[in-house]
């Protein structure tokens, strides 16, 4: 075994944001051809702790379709539940339970929600889906909803540049829930405004589980660096994604496939610019992300190996890999106790 290995293996590992195939396709025990994620392949990669979503894509917004999302969405988190039936997994909302199951060798699997579309205009979804496990929201996917402006508005939709200036009255009211309820609030795919909204807002960090630095790649979906002092002086976290439009620019990426070296110039770049406690990693595997050198989960190692051929010392990767993450998740239950 490398160094890189070793040390791989004796840090507790989060990727924190991974999607699952809807409908159901079967257990994630078995080892699959057509999933970046199962155990199997968690196990070979070493991640302790894999955060699954239950992913729902923004359509319209009259209130049949809320009802039926807001079931789809919870019906996603049962699934979701049900990985941790296996022995092999766990369902790990809190803290203190991920670092239990590192501890026993189980992989710790955390429930999220992609999309506040999921909850319609309901705010009391955000506590029935808090119930089954979950830990985070992302406020917004590609497509403005009730609660807030999208980074990518939806010509399909209707949608205009902008429809409530960042976040709306009832954006404002999720996130007081979410923080009452130890939901992080996840501004990953949100437009400008409504990260900074919610940055003022929010009472407890708040994280972007899925997305890059917009200096080093200029895509919509990417962070500029007013947002990251912003994440920084609210005690948040960016996890660079594995999404090689987020990573490398589009005539760059004609050249050669966007690789692992790549992605850790983002984590350079987070570091550099606002400190190793407020940089994590995130493939957004089964859902987009995917780049050489880092195809499934089991190639996960190959990270550790960059980081520490960078000069990244045992402790700053154990920051990255999972510690930044962990103490935003305390945060947040420790406002929801407050």
């Amino acid at each position: 075994m490398t160094e890189s290995q070793a040390l791989h293996r004796s840090i507790l590992t989060v990727d924190t944001h991974i999607d699952i195939p809807w409908p159901d396709r079967g257990d994630i025990a078995q080892e699959t051809s057509y999933r970046h994620v199962d155990l199997p392949k968690l196990r070979r990669g070493g991640i302790a702790a894999a955060c699954l979503v239950a992913y729902v894509g923004q359509g319209p917004t009259d209130a049949d379709t809320h009802a039926a999302i807001g079931r789809q969405a919870l019906d996603m988190l049962d699934a979701i539940g049900r990985s941790g039936a296996t022995g092999e997994a766990r369902i790990c909302p809190l803290a203190d339970e991920i670092e239990a199951a590192f501890r026993d060798g189980v992989a710790a699997i955390v429930p999220a929600v992609e999309n506040g579309y999921a909850m319609g205009e309901d705010l009391s979804l955000l506590a029935r889906f808090r119930a089954k496990g979950a830990r985070y929201m992302t406020l917004t996917h590609n497509g403005h909803n009730a609660l807030a402006d999208s980074a990518r508005p939806s010509a399909a939709l209707g949608d205009v540049e902008s429809r409530h200036g960042g976040l709306s009255g009832l954006g404002r009211e999720a996130i007081a829930e979410m923080n009452r309820l130890g939901l992080m609030v996840d501004i990953s795919h949100t437009a400008r405004s409504t990260m900074m909204q919610a940055v003022r807002l929010s009472r407890s960090p708040v994280l972007a589980t899925h997305s890059c630095v917009r200096a080093l790649c200029d895509h919509p979906r990417n962070l500029d660096d007013e947002q990251l002092d912003a994440l920084r002086d609210c005690g948040g976290v960016v996890h660079i994604t594995a999404v090689d439009a987020f990573l490398r620019p589009r005539e760059a990426r004609r050249k050669r496939p966007v690789n692992v070296a790549d992605y850790v110039d983002h984590i350079d770049y987070v570091v550099d610019r606002i400190g190793v406690g407020h940089v994590g990693i995130s493939s957004d595997f089964d859902g987009g992300g995917t780049i050489e050198g880092w195809r499934n989960a089991a190639q996960s190692p190959a990270l550790t190996a960059e980081l520490l051929r960078r000069g990244y010392d045992a402790a700053q990767i154990a920051a990255i890999w999972g510690g930044n993450f962990l103490r935003v998740l305390r945060a947040a239950e420790d406002v929801a106790a407050s």
